[in-house]
């Protein structure tokens, strides 16, 4: 198991505190973005020093979960008083923590009076933040406090983080096992491991807050107060349902759709038989006299639908001979007046029953 320690740093990287803008309050930059180093070179343990807005968003998680502010003294005496024995009176409070993407993480602090009138006096013009970082790989962890100052390369580093750990009690290790379970957290959650804390505890009480059975009992058609021994019994009786399935009394799938092509096909050679059939019908009819060639459109219709009826209304019609060569030796046919028919077609309408207004309109259709 990796074990690697945190540590807390004074960062002689100060900067320059404003003139207060809201009556006590004041604004001031913590860090800067990205890497960052002590201003005046001096070695520390980690390559650098580094905050993003990920990890800046977790620093302020932290800062607000916290019950007690955070103290804002004077020259970092908070830290020192267990060596001078003189009192750490508070320059002032943190009261909120944001990041500015590409400058980096600011605060702003509600100053004492008596502070606020040394920075109205330029008597103290910087800021100098106490934070825990990483010991691996320099992140910031979590803003412990900050001083104002006029000295930003206050004390040698190694110094000071043996002070912060007498003080606090600090540099435990920290476990990365933590930090693997967390990973795991995050993937059962479906989340990205970059989730912030407060992300990833608002999506894991959401997913408590959910009855897992919701589902299951819908997909079972039991009642939504159905309790896990009513879904397990639900459960099991499906299993036994399926596993008694009689597989002689059910047809497989593709046999089923081996059956449907060859049905399809037959009823396709079968509608081809049934047109060539027509065919001969009408074509017969036509030539013995049966069939008035204005009918024909009609029994190719009927024929499509219906060969039987077809074929039963050729066998009970008399042929007219009328209808097979022109009675008037080739001469125009003679056309009656008052229907406007011919002698042919007048002989068609009294053989099949129909009236000289239907033939005229099939006749013209």
């Amino acid at each position: 198991m990796k074990r690697h320690l945190s540590h807390f740093a004074i960062a002689p990287c100060s900067f320059q505190m404003p003139e207060a803008a809201n009556g006590n309050l004041v604004r001031f930059q913590v860090t800067p973005a990205g890497f960052f180093r002590p201003a005046d070179g001096r070695q520390i343990d980690v390559p650098g020093w580094y905050i993003d807005a990920s990890i800046a968003q977790r620093v302020i998680e932290r800062f607000n979960a916290r019950v007690q502010p955070l103290v804002l003294d004077y020259e970092h005496q908070t830290l020192n008083k267990e060596k001078n024995g003189q009192p750490a009176p508070a320059a002032g409070w943190f009261q909120s923590l944001e990041w500015e993407e590409g400058v980096g993480l600011f605060a702003i602090a509600e100053l004492t009076d008596p502070a606020l009138e040394h920075r109205k006096k330029k008597e103290y013009r910087f800021f100098s933040p106490v934070f825990e970082y990483n010991g691996t790989t320099g992140e910031v962890v979590e803003l412990h406090m900050g001083a104002i100052t006029n000295n930003p390369a206050i004390h040698g580093l190694q110094e000071m983080t043996l002070l912060a750990a007498a003080t606090f009690g600090f540099n435990q290790p920290e476990d990365d096992s933590v930090n693997e379970l967390l990973k795991a957290l995050l993937a059962a959650l479906g989340l990205p491991e970059n989730t912030t804390e407060q992300a990833a505890i608002t999506a894991l009480t959401a997913r408590l807050a959910t009855d897992p059975l919701t589902d299951v009992r819908k997909a079972l058609a039991l009642d939504e107060k159905a309790d896990q021994g009513a879904v397990i019994a639900a459960c099991t009786a499906l299993q036994t349902k399926v596993a008694s399935v009689d597989p002689a009394k059910f047809v497989p799938v593709d046999q089923v759709a081996a059956m449907q092509t060859q049905l399809a096909a037959l009823t396709a050679r079968l509608q081809e038989r049934d047109d060539k059939d027509v065919t001969q019908l009408i074509d017969a009819a036509l030539e013995d006299g049966r069939l008035a060639k204005a009918l024909e459109p009609w029994a190719r219709e009927l024929g499509k639908s219906n060969v039987a009826a077809l074929t039963s209304y050729l066998d009970s019609v008399t042929p007219i001979a009328a209808l097979t060569s022109t009675q008037t030796k080739g001469k125009a046919p003679v056309v009656d007046n008052e229907t406007g028919l011919t002698e042919a077609e007048l002989a068609v309408c009294a053989a099949t029953g129909i009236s000289a207004e239907q033939f005229k309109a099939q006749k013209e259709a």
